[in-house]
């Protein structure tokens, strides 16, 4: 089975990982070495900003 693309771009992702200081883990070991609390995080911030910029419109 394939993996499917991810929705969120790379940048973004590293943007995200940096606002919660963990980009340093993701530049030395790579996404497979974060916790699975600072991706759940991540992606609780993704939200949060795309919910912001909805609100802007």
């Amino acid at each position: 089975m394939s993996r499917h693309r991810g929705i969120m771009s790379e940048s973004f992702k590293e943007e995200l990982a940096k606002e919660l200081g963990f980009y340093d883990t993701v530049k030395n070991e790579g996404w497979g070495g974060i916790k699975a609390r600072d991706a759940g995080n991540m992606v609780r911030l993704a939200i949060q900003k795309a919910e912001a910029q909805l609100d802007k419109r």
